[in-house]
């Protein structure tokens, strides 16, 4: 897929080259056909109706529940259910009718090109998108007139299913987000609420058992709406809830092993050629990027040295073998990942530089598991395991900044760039230093990052020529 940013900069350089003689109108033409130079100011176009769609129809449905609410006490109960019903239907039949409009003749035919939308198809998504909200009101106001109690987050994710039901129905990206995040917080208001009873067994069943619902819900949508968003959002639920089921579902003594290896495991051995009918690596870069950040942030909270010092022992307790399911399924899913990383890597020629490789991760991951099970089973590890930690965040950093060099990515590489300097901020403040020793780090600090930041761009232009 060819991005808009590219486009835009060929056509400028093709006219640059065209000015200076460089290529002539009909090899220019050539490349306008090619990359469909004239459908930039329309996806341009597009992009600004689509927020003000989305805008006007947040607006247009913040008024007419506000309408609602003035007039709600005066109508009777038969008044309010045909309203709410006629409002839901008009708004998605409607949005439904715009929606199938096909584009005019400014269609995309290379497939390499972005599709574009018009503005008909833009203004039914939008209301489409308006009567998703709507759907979780109407389900709030039906449940108030008729008496049916119940949690704010049973509300949620009915809500986000109702919603995930649309988004499959129309293949739709902005349904599939809206329903991720619905279905995320409901997840996240149960497990604040959880000690209140569930009002249904099938609410309960999904709270319980929401990693392998996560899995089935949105991994298949993200592959059906070729979305990178759903797939994130729908990622960090099925980590968040296999973390909330390894927490309360396995034995202590092993709980935190597995809840430091388990998801960035996962993560990092996901591939989207697993699938069958999946050729390309849409996902996978989404998937590591996800590991890479979870190694960042648990290698970052253990590094501090209070931690391990109020540690306390865990009590052997029961495991509860309903969330076990999750951590048996997703682990099993995991195994069978790395089997075949395996492979393919024993296939591949072997490289003297220690980068960010699967061999790399693995070792990490392992490692960050073997520490807090020795420390909280066999011997206290408090300064070991505090070294150990800081060294594993220095070579992340490290192998970020690598990485980012090598590819002349600047999001790798300022990553490495910020854990390097939070770490030596986070030391310099966590033990008890003087002022003039915090304000040369700081003065070192600034100085490293601007120099790292001009060398990086220099060494970042010469890469194109090479």
């Amino acid at each position: 897929m060819i991005s808009d940013k590219f486009r835009r900069e060929l056509r400028e350089q093709a006219k640059l080259w065209q000015a200076e003689g460089l290529i002539d109108t009909s090899f220019y033409q050539q490349l306008s056909e090619r990359y469909q130079f004239n459908t930039l100011e329309t996806a341009s176009r597009n992009r600004f109706l689509s927020i003000l769609m989305s805008l006007g129809g947040i607006l247009l449905g913040i008024g007419v529940i506000t309408f609602v609410a003035a007039n709600w006490q005066v109508w009777s109960r038969e008044v309010r259910v045909a309203m709410l019903l006629s409002l839901f239907v008009a708004v998605n039949a409607a949005g439904f009718y715009l929606w199938r409009i096909p584009p005019s003749r400014s269609q995309n035919s290379n497939p390499n090109m972005p599709a574009t939308k018009g503005r008909n198809k833009l203004l039914g998504e939008g209301l489409l998108l308006l009567g998703a909200l709507i759907l979780g009101a109407n389900m709030a106001l039906m449940a108030q007139m008729f008496h049916i109690g119940g949690s704010s987050y049973g509300l949620y994710l009915a809500w986000g299913i109702g919603v995930l039901g649309m988004a499959y129905s129309l293949r739709l990206t902005s349904l599939g987000v809206l329903s991720a995040l619905l279905v995320g917080l409901g997840y996240w208001l149960a497990m604040l609420d959880w000690s209140s009873k569930v009002e249904f067994s099938w609410l309960e069943v999904l709270v319980r058992q929401m990693p392998i619902a996560a899995s089935i819900m949105f991994v298949p949508l993200a592959y059906w709406c070729r979305s990178r968003a759903i797939f994130a959002i729908g990622a960090i639920a099925i980590i968040f809830s296999l973390q909330v089921s390894i927490v309360q579902g396995l034995n202590q003594t092993w709980a935190a092993a597995i809840f430091c290896a388990l998801p960035p495991a996962l993560l990092w051995g996901y591939d989207d050629a697993i699938w069958p009918k999946v050729r390309s690596k849409l996902f996978q870069p989404t998937a590591r990027s996800l590991a890479l950040l979870f190694l960042a942030s648990l290698f970052y909270f253990l590094s501090f040295h209070w931690l391990w010092q109020d540690l306390p022992n865990p009590a052997p307790t029961e495991s509860d073998w309903v969330l076990l399911a999750n951590v048996a399924v997703l682990g099993g899913f995991t195994v069978f990942e790395w089997l075949r990383l395996g492979r393919l890597e024993l296939r591949r020629p072997r490289q003297k530089a220690v980068d960010l490789s699967t061999g790399a991760i693995g070792i990490l991951i392992v490692a960050s598991a073997l520490i807090p099970l020795i420390h909280l089973n066999f011997t206290p590890l408090p300064q070991l395991a505090t070294f150990l930690f800081n060294v594993f965040l220095f070579l992340l950093a490290v192998g970020l900044i690598r990485e980012g060099l090598a590819l002349g990515n600047r999001r790798t590489f300022w990553g490495g760039m910020v854990l390097i300097t939070l770490q030596i901020i986070s030391r310099l403040f966590e033990y008890n230093t003087g002022l003039l020793l915090k304000s040369f780090v700081f003065v070192l600090c600034g100085i490293g990052v601007i120099a790292a930041g001009l060398w990086f761009e220099r060494h970042f232009a010469k890469i194109p020529d090479e």
